[in-house]
C-alpha cells in the first residue's frame, strides 16, 4: 500500500502521542479499493464534495451535486464522475488536468454516515462513461489510492428536502439558472445563451441575483 501518512502528519501524531492510534485505524479502516459496502454508499449519493489543488500548492473544495449515483463505481480501483455545465470558471476540472490529484467526500447528513476517497484523476469529454450523465460537458475519472470511512460524531443531522430542478432531465436538459440573467454578465454569454435570458424575462442585476439566491432561487 502507498504511504496513507506524510512526515508530518507522522511528526503531529508523535507529539500529540496518537501513532500507535493513528496506525491502528490504519490498518483498521483504509483500503487500496473500493470495497463492497463503501461502493453502496458511494453509488446511493446524489451529492459529493471535491477537493482538488493547483499547480501553485492552492487548494479548493467544490459541491458536486447530480441524480443519485451521481459518482460511478466503474470497478473497484475506478470512480466516475460528471462535470456539468457552470460558472466558466473550471477550479476544479482545471487542476484536476494540472496536478492529477483529487480528494472525495461521500456524506449522508441523515444517517449520518462518510467515506473518503483520494486518487488520480483525468478528465475527458470523450470518455465512455459520458452516455451515462445527460448534459454533462466532461467525465473525471478517479484511480483510488485509498478508500476508507470517517468517524460521524461531529456530524449535524439535517434533512433532505429536494432534488435539485437543475439535475440534467435525460434529454440532457436543465432550467436556464438566475446567474447567467445577470446584466453584468451578457457580453460573456453565448447568443443562444442571451436568447434563453431574454424568454425567461431579461437580465436582473447582481442585486437582484443575490435576493434570489438569499430566498433561496439559484
Amino acid at each position: 500500500m502507498a504511504a496513507f501518512y506524510t512526515e508530518a502528519q507522522r511528526a503531529m501524531q508523535r507529539a500529540q502521542g496518537a501513532e500507535k492510534l493513528a496506525d491502528t485505524v490504519e490498518a483498521a479502516i483504509v483500503s487500496e479499493v473500493v470495497e463492497g459496502p463503501n461502493a453502496d454508499f458511494i453509488e446511493s449519493r446524489d451529492f459529493f464534495f471535491l477537493s482538488t489543488v493547483d499547480g501553485k500548492g492552492r487548494p479548493t473544495v467544490s459541491y458536486k451535486g447530480g441524480p443519485p449515483g451521481v459518482c460511478h463505481v466503474v470497478d473497484e480501483k475506478t470512480l466516475v464522475f460528471p462535470s456539468y455545465d457552470g460558472n466558466g470558471m473550471f477550479k476544479s476540472m482545471g487542476n484536476a488536468a494540472e496536478t492529477g490529484k483529487v480528494g472525495l467526500l461521500f456524506i449522508d447528513f441523515e444517517t449520518p454516515n462518510r467515506v473518503r476517497v483520494q486518487g488520480d484523476i483525468t478528465v475527458s469529454s470523450s470518455d465512455p462513461e459520458m452516455a451515462r450523465y445527460p448534459g454533462a460537458k466532461m467525465i473525471a475519472r478517479v484511480t483510488v489510492e485509498h478508500c476508507f470511512l470517517n468517524c460521524a460524531r461531529y456530524i449535524h443531522k439535517h434533512q433532505r428536502v429536494e432534488t435539485s430542478p437543475y439535475v440534467p432531465a435525460e434529454d440532457g436538459s436543465q432550467p436556464h439558472p438566475s446567474w447567467k440573467r445577470i446584466d453584468m454578465v451578457q457580453d460573456a454569454l453565448p447568443e443562444e445563451v442571451q436568447a434563453k435570458t431574454r424568454a425567461e424575462g431579461g437580465t436582473i442585476t447582481m442585486e437582484d441575483y443575490a435576493e434570489k439566491l438569499m430566498a433561496g432561487v439559484s
